[in-house]
């Protein structure tokens, strides 16, 4: 598990729980050390419970060559990461991205072949509230879904095991033929509610509460749906609308990750891979995306001044 924070460490606990034989790779010293020594305490509706079992390290250069590698950093850091991770990438290697956005996979074309890529996303909130503990706060349902680059039957065999690892620790998994709609629903939903809860500070709750809150969303999806029938051939639009239900069920407490990167860590963000990939794609269809262009600019505005905003003393 290459990104071993709080989504990585949520990933690889329920993959723990199936069976799987984990290295956590992460550069947060504290948290490495905690589960090295005492294991993760993981938190799930159901209550917590302590996983052992776990090899860590700081880098990935010395943990020797995977069967499957899995990749949680950012994916704005994918390129600057990669030529750290490649030592444990091996002829029969299958690489995983279960990163937030779109064309990640594309990105992991550059360093492994394609008919040994897997990528796809999860649907759970996650937390790390200190070094060694990890809380899940999983929707109903499949929460997990991935599929191959290309068809492959080492790439099928590879994804069928990642299923059965997932279901068996208690995260309903699914391996899919063809990926890409779930891929664009979950980036597209992620550009809406993700991407405004940052700059309303809001959790998604009250702004689904509020009907301009809800009217901002369905604008950004209708862009983003747009795109994905052009590149898909399918129509998202009626899912993405009983979309808003779920995730008032769902995350209506919640900060979702790029609200916590803005206003509570102030870190770069995914935006780039959200609503910034919807813009490119739509450039290069000729199909307009003016509201995700404008939420992309006021991101990266903020990204880029977090020393220079107001603070109330």
């Amino acid at each position: 598990m290459i990104g071993s924070g709080a989504a990585g460490s949520v990933f690889a606990s329920y993959l723990n729980k199936g069976g799987a034989e984990l290295w956590l790779v992460d550069r947060y010293k504290a948290h490495m050390d905690k589960v090295a020594q005492s294991g993760m305490a993981f938190v799930t509706p159901s209550g917590e419970e302590l996983l052992t079992g776990f090899r860590t390290a700081y880098s990935a250069e010395d943990i020797g060559v995977m069967d499957m590698v899995i990749l949680m950093v950012k994916a704005t850091q994918t390129d600057g990461i990669m030529p750290s991770v490649m030592p444990c990438i091996g002829s029969e290697t299958v690489v995983v991205s279960l990163q937030n956005g779109i064309g990640n996979d594309d990105v992991l074309k550059k360093y492994v072949p394609a008919d040994r890529i897997l990528y796809g996303f999860g649907t759970i909130g996650t937390e790390l509230p200190e070094p060694g503990k990890c809380v899940s706060k999983p929707e109903s349902g499949v929460i997990m879904r991935f599929g191959a680059s290309e068809n492959d039957p080492v790439s099928e065999k590879a994804g069928k095991a990642l299923e059965k690892c997932f279901c068996d620790g208690g995260c309903l998994a699914s391996f899919e033929k063809d990926i890409r709609p779930f891929v664009w629903k979950k980036a597209i939903s992620n550009s809406g509610y993700n991407t405004l809860s940052a700059l309303t500070r809001l959790k998604v709750g009250p702004m689904l509460d509020c009907e301009t809150g809800r009217e901002l969303i369905k604008s950004v999806w209708a862009e983003g749906c747009a795109v994905a029938k052009a590149l898909t051939g399918v129509d998202l639009w009626e899912e993405m609308l009983e979309e808003l239900e779920r995730l008032r069920e769902g995350f209506a407490k919640y900060y979702p990750s790029m609200a916590q990167d803005v206003l509570i860590h102030q870190r770069q963000t995914e935006v780039e891979l959200l609503n910034g990939a919807i813009v490119r794609y739509g450039r290069e269809l000729g199909i307009p995306t003016p509201v995700n262009g404008a939420l992309t600019l006021m991101i990266q505005t903020i990204q880029q001044n977090y020393d220079k905003q107001y603070c109330k003393q």
